[in-house]
Order: C-alpha cells, then sequence, then structure tokens
C-alpha cells in the first residue's frame, strides 16, 4: 500500500530548517497555531465533510495533531489509543417541567451547561471504552453545528502502556 503526501503544504524551505534548527514536532504545532496562512484549513475543511459521516466516537490509528497529542501523554505504542469525538454546539436545554406549579421563568432554554464541552467528549470516549482510562484530550476542529476532538486513552492491563 502507497503512502499518500498530504494534501496541504507546509511552505518549509531547507533555509528556515537551518536557520532556526527545530524539530519537527515544532513546525507541527507551528502550522495548526497558523492553519489560515497554510492549506491545512483547507485540508481540515475537507477532512470534516469524512468525519460528519462518521460515527459520534470513532477510533483513529494515528493523531491528527501528533505534536499536541505526544505533548499530552501519547506514546505510539501498544496499549495507546486514539479516539475522535464529536459534540454538538450551542447551549444546553432542561426538559420542560410538565406538573406542579408553572414558574414565571422556567429555564429551559439558554441554559448554560455545567461541563465544557471538552469534558462531555472525554466522557463519551470513557463509556464507548470502559476498559481504558483517559489520558487527556485535545481540540481538532469545529464548524456550524459540531466540535471535534481528540481523545488519548490508555489500557491500564497492557503491560506496555503502564505508568512509569
Amino acid at each position: 500500500m502507497k503512502l499518500q503526501e498530504p494534501s496541504f503544504n507546509l511552505r518549509l524551505s531547507f533555509e528556515d530548517l537551518e536557520r532556526n534548527a527545530m524539530g519537527a514536532h515544532k513546525y507541527l504545532a507551528q502550522t495548526w497555531l497558523r492553519k489560515e496562512k497554510n492549506d491545512l484549513e483547507q485540508h481540515l475543511r475537507q477532512s470534516a465533510i469524512a468525519w460528519r459521516r462518521e460515527p459520534t466516537v470513532h477510533r483513529v490509528e494515528h493523531p491528527t495533531r501528533l505534536d499536541r497529542a505526544r505533548s499530552l501523554g501519547y506514546k505510539a505504542k501498544q496499549g495507546y489509543v486514539v479516539v475522535r469525538i464529536r459534540v454538538r454546539k450551542g447551549g444546553a436545554s432542561k426538559i420542560r417541567p410538565r406538573a406542579g406549579r408553572r414558574q414565571r421563568a422556567l429555564g429551559v432554554n439558554k441554559f448554560t451547561r455545567a461541563m465544557s464541552l471538552k469534558n462531555i467528549a472525554e466522557q463519551k470516549a470513557k463509556r464507548k471504552y470502559p476498559n481504558l482510562r483517559v489520558l487527556n484530550s485535545y481540540y481538532l476542529w469545529e464548524d456550524g453545528s459540531h466540535h471535534w476532538y481528540e481523545t488519548i486513552m490508555r489500557d491500564p492491563n497492557n503491560p506496555s502502556s503502564a505508568e512509569n
């Protein structure tokens, strides 16, 4: 199977590498910080089209943001799993009370969530994979109706992923 080249251009030259002497992960981090200046934003828009067709909690083979995943504890070895989670945007809503006295302000719409969307994504991953432990998660992308996060999970029973 032939590996495909990334469809986005990092626009790095040999002189840049020589002048700054930065590692590959630092260049990846810079690319994510300035995604509108390169083709990464267009690549992510195209990827989001495919992500919308995936299930809400989807296991991926490799992290999309390798630099961020490694800084949060991901290691490319057995026992580590990366999961992409889709969370809906917008405020929460409560169930309208049906019985009893009707309050003047029911407090049904425009209800602020008690948890962050990142925390909700981690809980969805925990529910889908109960035998794994959540290490951390990071923001990936958003469109008009969804946020995507990637969660790094670890198998506590796997000896190669045992905590040091």
